[in-house]
């Protein structure tokens, strides 16, 4: 009977540390400024891998997050809506660009502050931005240009002989 109560008693305290853990991530994963700060709008060409949550940075700080995203059916630009800290002021001329955490890791929208005295206002939208670059389009690029060194082989250049001896060079002397 002892061992059965301390049984049952063991296993409310794990069932307990494992709702801690489940509130604390749920009230956790919103801060940093989501759904807190003032909203403001950038549109890209590709916003590949970037979603509602994404982080904003200013110098790998997180300042806030992405709450939204659309496509301008008159532009074809995929438009993203952006919650910035209240702290923060951005001046007009900043610019945004979709960067990654690594060479495969998470999007976030890297914000870098320009140097004009006016500020940006809620509501207003981020001129100045670069689109994600595709890892994969870049790899396809290079699998299928000439050799990955962008120039043309000379009409001369031929590969080696079948034997391994390369044929002579018709233009060497």
């Amino acid at each position: 009977m002892q061992r059965s109560v301390v049984e049952t008693l063991l296993g409310a305290a794990v069932i307990a540390v494992a709702v801690g853990f489940a509130v604390h991530a749920y009230t956790g994963a919103g801060r940093g400024g989501s759904g807190s700060g003032y909203a403001l709008t950038a549109a890209f060409d590709s916003v590949d891998g970037i979603v509602p949550g994404s982080e904003v940075r200013i110098g790998g700080i997180k300042v806030g997050s992405v709450t939204g995203q659309h496509l301008n059916p008159e532009t074809y630009r995929a438009e993203i809506t952006l919650s910035i800290d209240p702290t923060i002021k951005l001046p007009a001329d900043s610019s945004a660009e979709i960067a990654s955490s690594g060479l495969l890791g998470d999007r976030y929208v890297s914000v870098v502050p320009g140097g004009d005295d006016r500020m940006l206002q809620p509501g207003q939208a981020i001129v100045y931005t670069q689109s994600a670059v595709s890892l994969e389009s870049l790899i396809g690029r290079y699998l299928f240009s000439s050799g990955g060194s962008g120039e043309e082989k000379p009409a001369g250049a031929e590969a080696p002989a079948v034997g391994g001896a390369p044929k002579k060079d018709p233009f060497a002397e």
